[in-house]
């Protein structure tokens, strides 16, 4: 059986012109293919490329973007031809003046110039970097948070982690800004946050939350924290965010057949416990459906960056204090030290064990003999032999 060739797909610079020529932002064009934002970002810029479904979706869309662009095209040039031809047979009776109302006809030209009007209307905007994270923690914050729902199966946490994220956010708001899927930094913050091991040391995590209401949200859920962390956070990505494998193995640090290996386990498992959801599409709506029914809310993007720019503060001060105490530390421990070592004196102690040293009595008749002998001889030593001829 062999199997149709992929459809055609123009480059990724022409991608992006045939869809700012219709006036497209990267989030219809997104809803209109059924992909997400980022996904499109990642086709218009190169780094992957669509595959099945969705490149055959992708493909028929800018085919009809680029026919609609070729039909736009000509327009201006046979318009004003038709309207002059037009004008007199829909006014034959004003024959003194067909001319005086064909010259200040301008009905074309006001098209012809409305039709570059969709490129040129994104004009860039200067916002303030405060405006800039306002838009992005609202655009995005929502739906974060029903991600990491799933994840951690308790609501507080999950708005806590995608909080904290976004403060960190604010804090590298430059490498942010400039960075090419900055929900996606977010995101991968707020994922680690929340499945950190030291989450479950918090006293909150001793006490449960209450399961959702419905019996199928609440065995999914439980099915899901089931899973190791890793496997979990693939699932996530791939089947309920709608990630491409190459993104979700870089956005978890895994190399591809790692990461489609974790997939496949994370699917069995599930599918293991609700057969049901064997199919990736039904798993997709199913995790979609599981996060938009608890209510999750978050807290408003000013309240958010106060409490980042609070929290930088008090580690500021903190490490301030800290080094004040060091350098207080080590003068006074450079004053009150001895400027030489002086080793301590033990204790004298009784030596027991030894003999007595005895007095030397008189000599002997012996001894008297040997030490005349040695005054008598001679103090230079011996005679010297010398050899003799016989």
């Amino acid at each position: 059986m062999t199997r149709s060739p992929a459809t055609p797909l123009p480059p990724p610079k022409a991608r992006r012109r045939l869809r700012e020529t219709a006036a497209l932002t990267q989030t219809h064009l997104a809803d209109r293919v059924g992909v997400t934002p980022a996904t499109v970002r990642a086709w218009e810029s190169g780094r992957t490329t669509p595959r099945g479904r969705k490149r055959e979706a992708y493909a028929k869309l800018l085919k009809t973007l680029a026919e609609e662009e070729t039909v736009r095209a000509p327009e201006p040039e046979p318009e004003p031809q038709t309207e002059a031809k037009l004008e007199p047979e829909a006014k034959p009776q004003l024959q003194p003046e067909p001319q005086t109302e064909a010259k200040p006809q301008p009905q074309p030209e006001p098209q012809h110039q409305s039709q570059p009007q969709p490129v040129a209307a994104p004009e860039p905007v200067a916002l303030t970097p405060a405006q800039a994270f306002d838009a992005l923690y609202a655009f995005s914050a929502p739906a974060l948070v029903r991600q990491t729902f799933l994840l951690t199966g308790r609501r507080e946490q999950a708005r806590e982690s995608v909080e904290r994220a976004f403060q960190a956010a604010w804090e590298h708001w430059p490498e942010v800004a400039r960075d090419r899927d900055p929900v996606g930094w977010v995101r991968a913050t707020a994922y680690e946050y929340a499945l950190s091991p030291w989450q479950r040391l918090r006293p909150r995590h001793r006490h449960p939350e209450p399961p959702p209401a419905d019996p199928g949200d609440r065995t999914l859920l439980n099915t899901l924290l089931r899973l190791p962390p890793r496997h979990r956070r693939t699932l996530v990505l791939y089947d309920g965010v709608g990630l491409d494998l190459p993104e979700t193995a870089a956005e978890t640090e895994a190399s591809t057949p790692a990461t489609a290996n974790r997939l496949l386990r994370a699917r069995e498992a599930v599918a293991g416990r609700l057969p049901a959801l064997a199919d990736p599409q039904v798993l997709h709506r199913r995790l979609a459906e599981l996060a938009s029914n608890e209510r999750l809310r978050a807290a408003e993007p000013p309240t958010v960056r106060r409490g980042g720019e609070r929290r930088a503060r008090l580690r500021t001060r903190a490490a301030i204090a800290f080094t004040v105490a060091l350098i207080g530390t080590t003068a006074l421990t450079v004053r009150t030290a001895p400027t030489h070592y002086e080793p301590p004196v033990s204790p004298g102690q009784a030596v027991r064990g030894v003999p007595q040293r005895v007095a030397p009595g008189a000599l002997s008749d012996e001894e008297l003999e040997l030490r005349q002998k040695l005054r008598d001889q001679v103090q230079d030593g011996p005679e010297r032999l010398s050899p003799r001829l016989e």
